[in-house]
């Protein structure tokens, strides 16, 4: 018992780290040797916690939590008095640290400028003009790591398996609890060489031999085909805003690798023949 709470304790604590709320938001919930502890910092500690956490009851997971922030206060001032503040390695560490908010803050930043309802009506007619009239394919996969692992599910197929039973045996995709499916899509939604091989597929067919892709090796099967249609502003809104805050992300990138001078050496540090400005 004890261990087990031990654990819990453990995993709480990393669930200030390394993104913690910043202080002063919400009501004041501990006191430690006169430093504030806030509301925000338990809610937003909350949010990173594993999911078993969901069927703690809220007060003893805000009581593990309150308490957990509570040790890190005093934990951190004793580092202080010994002068642990000082150290080189912890100076990198908050160097890193202090980038990542910051890139994170800044790409959030970016990125809600640039969502106006404007830009999304934008995007939509561009969204409009790249699906609009296409063909979808209504399609299931089976993704593993390895391609001779995608062979022996084609042999059980081949054998008179059934594809969706396979798939929530086997598959390491999210959509493997719902039999691999992967419902209706376009030739553009996809990765090159998945849509190639989906859209290669008759109606009730299933591919023949692995299908490589960056996310691993798949088995695909065609469930159906139908024209595709063209959906209202609403019915798209949410994937149109994805689209847009990826390409606002990308473009930000690109643009300051753009105007950035950037060397990259081998990893033994000597140079590289070539360099590459940007990506």
């Amino acid at each position: 018992m004890i261990l087990r709470i031990l654990c819990a304790v453990m995993v709480v604590a990393a669930a200030f780290l390394p993104f913690s709320a910043t202080a002063g938001d919400g009501p004041v919930v501990a006191v430690v040797n006169g430093v504030e502890i806030y509301r925000s910092e338990i809610d937003e500690a909350e949010t990173r916690l594993p999911a078993r956490f969901k069927d703690y009851p809220p007060e003893a997971v805000y009581g593990l939590l309150v308490n957990s922030l509570i040790d890190t206060n005093l934990m951190a001032t004793e580092a202080r008095k010994q002068g642990l503040h000082e150290d080189k390695i912890y100076k990198q560490q908050v160097s890193r640290i202090e980038r990542q908010l910051l890139e994170r803050i800044m790409l959030k930043q970016h990125i809600k400028t640039g969502l106006t309802e404007e830009a999304v009506k934008l995007r939509y007619a561009k969204f409009v003009e790249e699906t609009s009239g296409k063909e979808e394919v209504h399609a299931r996969h089976i993704l593993v790591d390895g391609e001779d692992k995608a062979k022996e599910i084609i042999a059980k197929l081949k054998g008179g398996g059934d594809f969706a039973k396979l798939a929530k045996e086997h598959s390491v995709d999210p959509s493997a609890g719902d039999g691999g499916d992967l419902g209706y899509f376009n030739d553009k939604q996809m990765v090159p060489e998945f849509s190639a091989a989906a859209f290669g597929l008759a109606k009730g067919a299933y591919t023949g031999a692995p299908v490589k892709t960056q996310f691993g090796w798949h088995v695909i099967k065609a469930e159906d085909r139908r024209a595709g249609k063209t959906p209202s502003f609403d019915e798209a809104k949410d994937e149109v805003k994805s689209l847009l805050s990826n390409e606002l992300g990308r473009d930000l990138v690109t643009g300051l690798r753009g105007s950035a001078k950037i060397t990259v050496f081998k990893p033994d540090g000597s140079p590289m023949d070539e360099q590459v400005k940007s990506k």
